[in-house]
């Protein structure tokens, strides 16, 4: 489906007067960076030499915070622990204007943090070697919930949209989540949910991975055909208005009613680092849907935001500005204008390595 370069300049532009809800599972993204020294003595492991670390919101708050660089306003409804990386994510977002207020604190709960050990020498980039993962011991309690339950229903009457970022840390018990299908009965709902898709019947839209929505449908995908059926079974059983479903490097598919839209991938097949790109996948289809676009503006807005954000070091988000441009060389490319020369600016967003950089320098 062919759109022009205004008409999703209209819908980007409409961002900065969207609000959104994100309800879901924090997680502070810890990333520390080093340099390989010397293989030690103890064991043969190689020793890596600090340089300096970085947190940055992850999962729901990597939600929130792509909605935020987009300009929207966001209103992130979630748990943090009583912690240092807790606290660390709530000046994230103070420092980014983003309202905190439905961040609650559980006192003696621990954050849910990745913390990743990158390293590499001083003129190449820094890769992933180890992940360690500190997560919940115990459920929040029935009065945390209330809370949560009742800033919802406060925050439902003055967002646009919600997003749903389910990553099975318990966040989205049974009442908050027929809390969101209720929701869904008048207002724009995206869902993105690791294990339990199924759950969340009768929202706007669903935006699942290849495994994921082979998981939720139960059937295993091997070859296109099989990504139809999975397709259309879910559209069926979820009783959604339409599903996004991710392929990674041969982009997305989008079931909607009787109509199934292929997006092939923008720019490159080669990423630089997949994570939080389906956080950054539903942030667009609610802004977007949020801003009056229809469901394959909302799509193909997400793979172009998804085909930026990959080729960032780390938990990554972009800009509006970063979108356009992305969009511009893509119309120009695709309408055959400059096709011999027409060219995306990756290589300068995957060699900067502005995420490390600023902390080692």
């Amino acid at each position: 489906m062919n759109n022009t370069l205004n008409e999703y300049k209209e819908i980007i532009d409409n961002f900065k007067n969207v609000s959104i809800g994100v309800i879901g599972d924090f997680v502070a993204d810890v990333y520390v960076f080093g340099k390989p020294h010397r293989l030690s003595r103890e064991a043969p492991v190689i020793i890596v030499k600090y340089e300096g670390e970085r947190m940055v919101p992850g999962s729901a708050g990597n939600t929130t915070n792509n909605l935020s660089k987009l300009g929207a306003k966001v209103y992130p409804v979630g748990i943090i622990g009583d912690d240092k990386v807790g606290n660390d994510m709530l000046q994230y977002f103070l420092k980014d204007g983003v309202d905190i207020k439905g961040l609650f604190i559980c006192a003696g709960k621990s954050t849910v943090t990745k913390t990743r050990l990158l390293a590499g020498d001083t003129h190449t980039s820094k890769r992933q070697i180890v992940r360690l993962d500190k997560e919940p011991q115990q459920r929040m309690t029935r009065i945390l919930e209330q809370k949560i339950i009742d800033y919802m229903d406060n925050v439902n009457s003055i967002v646009d949209a919600w997003v749903v970022s389910d990553y099975g840390y318990d966040v989205i018990t049974p009442e908050i989540l027929e809390k969101v299908r209720r929701y869904a009965e008048k207002k724009v709902v995206v869902v993105d949910s690791r294990y339990r898709l199924r759950d969340f019947v009768g929202v706007t839209i669903i935006a699942p991975n290849e495994s994921e929505a082979a998981s939720a449908s139960g059937i295993k995908i091997k070859e296109e055909k099989d990504l139809v059926e999975v397709g259309k079974k879910l559209l069926n059983i979820m009783k959604t208005k339409a599903v996004l479903i991710t392929c990674g490097n041969r982009g997305m598919v989008l079931f909607e009613g009787n109509r199934i839209e292929e997006i092939p991938i923008c720019g490159p097949d080669e990423v630089t680092d997949v994570t939080g790109a389906g956080d950054t996948v539903v942030s667009m289809l609610a802004a977007s849907l949020a801003s009056n676009a229809t469901f394959s503006q909302a799509a193909r807005l997400s793979n172009y935001a998804a085909g930026i954000v990959v080729m960032k070091n780390g938990t990554a988000t972009l800009t509006c500005a970063e979108l356009m441009q992305i969009i511009e060389h893509d119309l120009s490319a695709s309408s055959g204008l400059n096709n011999q020369t027409a060219r995306y600016p990756w290589e300068v967003i995957r060699h900067e390595d502005t995420f490390y950089k600023e902390v080692i320098q």
